[in-house]
């Protein structure tokens, strides 16, 4: 076996909506994408105080790929066409297949919005192929009870497994594409070795805390993006820290996005829209409600 190297690091770009506190570390200027990750926003952290407006995500349409939201501090109620409505605490995950396309809206339950309190939330797009694109749509919402929390390091850090096999557990969400998933905990000090299989495309973001990833040092709200030269890769805990680690088949087929939908070519976008406006998205379900659940 041989260790992965680091190959660049992409800082995180505040890019607020208003008074939500977003970075957002891909696409990015020198990264379009880590294919198939295409699209990662980091929400907070920060406190809301009491009878605050919530999260301004009300009802929008996708088509073409995934979206998989990580709770990782205060809760987000979720409402889309295809049905399926949750509240989702902290240490939650909700993983929605956009497929052949829905609306929903991400936003605030009421007693968040009525007492306030700290929110940190993590929301990553993954890509789809061409044979999946119009699949049919689908929601699973985890709370944290509902996802593995494995020991790593001798009991200083901590996996929490949401998609793929760590050492003979197998996550809750069996993904569409095979995509590993997962969240990580780490103590000062704490030292892992990581699964990194060659040919698979590494999604490596420091959330919280300074770490090293293959011997170098690398800072909080990093989106760390690695060499394809071996097959697992080291990390060290300088601080506490937080990461959020995955790895996928690149898909490597034309990607094409404008906005909510991501397809292979520009004919298929012009489609999304036609059958967006023509009411093709509303699906079994009731539109989202824009005030939120």
């Amino acid at each position: 076996m041989s260790a992965r190297t680091l190959a660049a690091q992409h800082p995180a770009y505040r890019d607020d909506i208003g008074d939500l506190v977003t970075r957002r570390p891909v696409p990015a200027p020198r990264l379009r994408q880590i294919d198939p990750f295409l699209f990662l926003n980091h929400h907070g952290p920060q406190v809301y105080p009491p009878h605050n407006r919530g999260l301004p995500f009300g009802p929008h349409p996708h088509r073409g790929f995934e979206t998989v939201t990580f709770i990782l501090d205060g809760s987000l109620s979720h409402s889309d066409t295809g049905g399926h409505e949750s509240i989702i605490e902290a240490g939650g995950v909700q993983w929605m297949t956009a497929g052949s396309g829905l609306i929903h809206a991400e936003l605030s339950p009421e007693h968040f919005k009525r007492e306030g309190g700290p929110m940190e939330i993590l929301q990553l797009w993954l890509n789809l192929p061409a044979r999946l694109k119009m699949t049919a749509p689908a929601y699973t919402g985890l709370q944290r009870e509902a996802i593995p929390a494995l020991p790593l390091a001798d009991g200083r850090g901590e996996l929490s497994l949401i998609a793929g096999e760590w050492e003979g557990v197998q996550g809750p969400i069996r993904s569409l594409t095979g995509v590993f998933m997962s969240t990580l905990r780490l103590q000062a000090g704490a030292e892992i070795w990581l699964p990194a299989p060659r040919g698979r495309s590494v999604l490596l973001y420091t959330v919280r805390g300074r770490v090293k990833v293959a011997g170098v040092p690398v800072q909080p709200w990093q989106l760390v993006e690695l060499h394809d030269d071996g097959d697992r890769l080291l990390i060290e805990a300088l601080d506490d820290a937080v990461l959020l680690f995955g790895h996928a088949d690149p898909i490597d087929e034309p990607m094409v996005s404008h906005g909510p939908f991501v397809m292979n070519s520009e004919a298929e976008i012009r489609t999304a829209i036609l059958d967006y406006q023509a009411g093709k998205f509303n699906g079994t379900g009731p539109l989202p409600e824009a005030g939120g659940g």
